[in-house]
């Protein structure tokens, strides 16, 4: 019997979002006899205690009994039940600093982790997340921050909608100035990035168009990885060389600050990757870029003037271009930057249900007739101990 807990999310902020919904812990249980679901007690969800118990759910405060915990942001080290096995997105798997002590509780108290961010399939491709609405967010974000510094137009909050079909309804008779947007990335992130692009009306252009054209009407430019960089000696790109030898390569983003406005950002970075620019760039004559959406969201990452976390209350703030110290947005002399760690929880609902279908599709079946090499391969530690792919932890995990 598959018995799955849904956890009440501990971290703070605290994160609204599910794993499953209540009509998809409905569809569970009514199609699987040896399927159970369970929620824990919990006031911040996008789905209230009350749709779950509607949807047949047991919703209650101990769902020790249950052997799947299914959660979404780290959980609090306290609320760890020793033993069990669970799925979250940990943030471990780059070795993250700020998550080391929950990793090697995961590790003292013989738990057993499944981490979201590692169920891939067989080409490498992320099965799960909540990337699309992440770009979603993270680009209207972006756009509204633009037009708050300019006062060319006006958007309102994601957040003042509850859905993504009425956010859409926002953007009738929007009225764009022949701005310039840059692009990156090609995962789901990058998706949502685009599908905003077009709902908004703007139009996408090839990168040489981009780099030599002042347009009459707002354009973007998509830049994939081949359009970002080149290696060292051979001034070519190859994807799999790349992913593993980034050391060995330029970015040549540089070319596209003084042809960008807003720039957008959706790539996956690691430090061995270049940076899209350095710090003392902001300080050129030519950088035109005045506002960034860093959707992708690493401290002095991709976008080193990215300086932390902003939060979905007040998502924006600036950077002043001489001293790199953060300030107010909006001001002279500086570059406004949107870096949310979870945009996803502006449209809750839409991005739990997708993510929840992917959940269904793709991984609870193999789980419940007990594991896959799927399952396998995502699983950081089982039962205490470090998995095969993961054994490059060692030293973070302090064995």
């Amino acid at each position: 019997m598959l018995k799955i807990g849904l956890i009440r999310e501990g971290k703070i902020p605290h994160d609204n979002r599910v794993a499953l919904t209540p009509a998809q812990c409905k569809w569970l249980q009514k199609n699987f006899d040896d399927v159970q679901v369970a929620a824990q007690h919990s006031e911040i969800r996008c789905y209230t205690d009350q749709e779950y118990e509607r949807a047949g759910v047991d919703v209650r405060e101990d769902i020790s009994d249950c052997n799947l915990f299914l959660g979404i942001k780290e959980v609090p080290v306290d609320m760890l039940l020793e033993g069990k096995t669970y799925m979250f997105f940990s943030h471990t798997k780059k070795m993250q600093p700020a998550n080391q002590q929950l990793f090697k509780a995961i590790l003292d108290k013989k738990i057993t982790l499944i981490d979201y961010e590692c169920l891939e399939h067989d080409d490498g491709t992320r099965i799960i997340g909540f990337g699309f609405f992440a770009g979603i967010v993270g680009a209207h974000n972006g756009m509204m921050a633009y037009g708050n510094r300019t006062g060319e137009f006006k958007l309102g909050r994601v957040g003042s909608v509850n859905s993504f079909q009425k956010l859409i309804h926002t953007y009738f008779g929007l009225k764009l100035p022949n701005i310039k947007i840059a692009v990156t990335g090609t995962g789901r992130v990058a998706h949502g990035v685009l599908e905003i692009m077009n709902l908004m009306g703007i139009h996408e252009v090839e990168p040489e168009e981009y780099l030599e054209t002042e347009f009459s009407y707002p354009a973007y430019v998509h830049l994939k990885g081949a359009d970002l960089y080149v290696h060292k000696e051979t001034g070519r790109y190859n994807r799999n060389d790349f992913h593993d030898n980034p050391q060995q390569y330029n970015c040549v983003f540089s070319n596209f600050i003084s042809n960008t406005d807003i720039l957008v950002n959706g790539i996956y970075w690691e430090k061995n990757i270049p940076r899209l620019f350095e710090m003392a760039d902001l300080k050129r004559d030519d950088f035109r870029i005045t506002t960034i959406a860093d959707i992708t969201d690493d401290l002095h990452g991709s976008v080193p003037c990215n300086l932390g976390d902003s939060n979905i209350a007040d998502p924006v703030y600036g950077v002043d271009k001489t001293s790199f110290e953060k300030t107010l947005p909006y001001l002279p002399n500086s570059v406004d930057v949107m870096a949310v760690g979870n945009l996803p929880n502006e449209l809750p609902r839409d991005a739990s249900r997708y993510f929840g279908e992917q959940l269904i599709k793709y991984v609870l079946d193999d789980i419940r007739t007990g594991g896959s090499k799927l399952i396998s391969n995502a699983t950081m530690v089982d039962a205490g101990k470090l998995n095969e792919p993961f054994l490059y932890m060692k030293d973070y995990a302090g064995l």
